[in-house]
């Protein structure tokens, strides 16, 4: 094979991380513009200028979310379990939400009645609320750490339930993951389409900005001084797959600060984040919105990676047993198993991100009113 157990081990946690970030960067707009539809778009000729910014792309952009649980389900089949197993009923309602987007693209525009398309737009602004919600609620639990244990059989036990994932840490983690890919969404509005449209997005865009720098950085203070963090203290000598009970781990406050002072150049990452905000704001009120919308996938990039990267190597920590909690050394598949899988990552992975380049070079431009009248049939 060609690299060792724990080679691997980290880079499957590169390439799921990879993953989860262009799900972000590519649906994260979509879900934006989704939330967006009902407040930009003061009547149906705006609402479809809006949708068709997303139309084209917005199938192929949901499958990056798709290839990331594959990835999960293939790499880290504890992680897996245990998900479903503490989140069952958060993903059920995240799954009912996408349901909205595929029938409210395709029937919205199929009967010319004001009811029948303000219904789907309000649909279509679940579609793009709830998942991200769901998705910044979850993670928020994940730094607090999940109320599961393995017993000696590795049997699983979960004593949680769904209302106590909505705590204040989890809200708030939720509600920042809804304002930063609103602004991700405004952003990408300012950029495909014109007048009253990118106006009103590019307002939208400077206040999400804003409001995502607050959020951020209060969560950021709250981790810091108000929630214990995990840390391993002793390995197993075998560091082997599917032994999580082997290790020792202790919850500590301020615990998920301690990759950032290990490598000091971690520290970039939250500054990037906070930079990044900034230019947002400072593009938008310049009119430079293509800028505004890569400085908005960098904020994004940066405040996943800001978190990932405090984590590492846990993916999922025990707060009821903290010696069971799932890391990157523990939870993973087998070594064969990685090595197959990572072929077919670096065989297919540079061919679907060559493709959605291809398809955005294809549609791009703005979308205008003028387009919708003139293709009233075939538009969305």
């Amino acid at each position: 094979m060609l690299f060792d157990y724990e080679t691997y081990k980290i880079i499957w946690w590169c390439f799921v991380g990879v993953l989860l970030i262009g799900f972000a960067l590519t649906d994260g707009f979509d879900f934006g513009v989704g939330m967006s539809l009902p407040f930009l778009g003061r009547n149906d000729t705006e609402r479809r200028v809006i949708i068709n910014t997303i139309g084209a792309t917005w199938e192929g952009n949901q499958t990056w979310f798709i290839a990331a649980g594959g990835c999960l389900f293939a790499a880290w089949p504890l992680v897996y379990a245990a998900a479903f197993s503490g989140f069952y009923i958060a993903l059920m309602l995240c799954l009912f939400a996408l349901f909205f987007r595929p029938v409210g693209f395709d029937y919205r525009s199929k009967i010319a009645d004001p009811r029948w398309r303000g219904t789907w737009d309000w649909c279509l602004f679940v579609g793009g609320l709830v998942p991200p919600l769901i998705f910044g609620v979850a993670f928020g639990n994940l730094l607090q750490g999940v109320p599961f244990r393995y017993d000696d059989t590795m049997r699983l036990t979960y004593s949680g339930n769904f209302l106590a994932l909505l705590n204040p840490f989890g809200v708030l983690a939720g509600a920042l993951s809804v304002t930063m890919l609103l602004m991700h969404g405004a952003t990408y509005l300012g950029q495909k389409t014109e007048g009253v449209i990118a106006a009103r997005s590019r307002r939208v865009a400077v206040g999400a900005a804003a409001l995502t720098t607050l959020l951020f950085a209060g969560a950021g203070v709250w981790i810091a001084l108000g929630i214990e963090g995990f840390r391993i203290t002793a390995m197993p000598e075998a560091n082997s797959a599917f032994m999580p009970n082997a290790k020792t781990v202790v919850a500590a406050t301020g615990a998920w600060l301690d990759n950032y002072a290990r490598w000091p150049l971690m520290q970039a990452l939250p500054v990037a984040a906070f930079v990044g905000a900034g230019l947002v704001i400072v593009f938008t009120a310049r009119r430079m919105a293509l800028a505004a919308f890569l400085a908005s996938g960098l904020t994004v990039a940066s405040i996943i990676l800001t978190a990932g990267a405090a984590m590492f190597p846990f993916i999922m920590p025990s707060s009821l047993a903290p010696g069971s909690s799932l890391t990157a050394w523990d939870a993973v598949a087998s070594h064969k198993s990685l090595a197959v899988m990572f072929w077919v990552v670096v065989v297919m992975l540079p061919i679907v991100v060559a493709y959605t380049g291809w398809v955005y070079r294809v549609v791009r431009g703005k979308v205008t009113e003028a387009h919708i009248l003139e293709n009233q049939h075939t538009a969305y």
